[in-house]
């Protein structure tokens, strides 16, 4: 599996800031719990499933759940149990180092690559650190067609160590005419091998 590459640059800031909101937690049994990296569990028991992910990656057992956007417009599949926060138009669902961003913007033409490439890649750049492009290309979901960008950036500082992590970035642009953009952007540490559940909430998009 490739590793993905996904957050807008406000996404970014979320990630690492999203404890500085008031986040609420959707309805939902937590993950399976996980001993502290290097720790073996106890004598006489059997490793959780997830105890083998290391720190970052979405254990296999996550479940989804379907998530409107404010308004209505479209609907996606979002992490369940995941802390919820609201900042401007966009909604961040956040686990750990894990995140996902969604935004519906204005827009009365349609995303290309090179739209991408002139407008939206110099705006994240100027407002993230350590900012990489890897690639801007079309690419073809269950819901439609979006643009992907995948990039990687570092996170803004923990607001109790000032540390930054390196994220590994995924921005998909959806458009439909009369509803706008649809911008999902989801990111995770860099090694978090968060392939298959990426995939899941992307392919989950809907135009209503």
């Amino acid at each position: 599996m490739r590793r993905p590459l996904a957050a807008a640059a406000a996404g970014l800031v979320l990630v690492a800031g999203a404890a500085a909101g008031a986040a609420t937690v959707l309805s939902s049994a937590a993950a399976p719990p996980r001993h502290a990296p290097g720790a073996s569990a106890p004598t006489g028991t059997t490793p959780a499933p997830g105890d083998s992910n290391p720190p970052g990656d979405i254990p296999d057992t996550q479940v989804f759940v379907p998530w409107s956007a404010p308004g209505g417009g479209f609907t996606v599949k979002v992490p369940e149990g995941w802390a919820r926060t609201t900042q401007g138009s966009a909604t961040v669902f956040t686990d750990k180092f894990n995140s996902v961003r969604v935004e519906g913007i204005h827009a009365s033409t349609a995303p290309t690559t090179n739209s991408v490439r002139a407008k939206d890649i110099p705006a994240i750049r100027a407002t993230s650190t350590h900012f990489t492009l890897v690639k801007v290309a079309d690419v073809q979901r269950k819901g439609g067609r979006a643009v992907l960008a995948e990039y990687r950036a570092d996170s803004a500082p923990n607001q109790v160590t000032g540390k930054r992590i390196p994220l590994d970035v995924q921005r998909y642009v959806f458009y439909q005419s009369g509803k706008g953009e649809a911008v999902l952007t989801l990111s995770g540490a860099v090694g978090a091998d968060n392939v298959d559940p990426w995939r899941t909430v992307t392919d989950s998009f809907r135009w209503h």
